[in-house]
């Protein structure tokens, strides 16, 4: 019994056993699974809660909580495959005012040779 249970949820939940299987990009058959969750999702809430507004808090609080894991398992990878991305660059690097020239409104403007930078002076 418990086999013929695990061989049906295998059948319907496992995209490795159901026939997603034949779409060769996994992540294009993790995004068809996805989608297939929500819409079930949505048919349950609607038909035992009966209220779009519970579904609405639902579904919303579901999309925090699987973009957050989405953004912590990229992290995650980027560390392990691409640590350097997270290397701090040694130096004087700000967006607005560099040692030679600022940007003002889309508009490079060069400043004199012995200008010490800084907002300051």
């Amino acid at each position: 019994m418990q086999r013929y249970i695990y061989d049906n949820w295998n059948s319907v939940m496992d995209s490795n056993h159901n026939p997603l299987r034949h779409i060769p990009d996994l992540q294009v058959r993790h995004l068809v699974m996805q989608i297939l969750a929500f819409m079930w999702a949505t048919v349950f809430s609607i038909m035992i809660v009966n209220s779009l507004t519970a579904f609405m808090y639902s579904a919303i609080g579901h999309i925090v909580f699987v973009g957050a894991v989405v953004i912590t398992v990229a992290t995650f990878k980027t560390a392990e495959t691409n640590p350097g991305v997270f290397k701090l660059k040694k130096g004087y690097h700000s967006p607005g005012r560099s040692r030679n020239y600022m940007w003002i409104n889309g508009e490079k403007f060069i400043l004199p040779e012995n200008d010490p930078g800084g907002e300051h002076e």
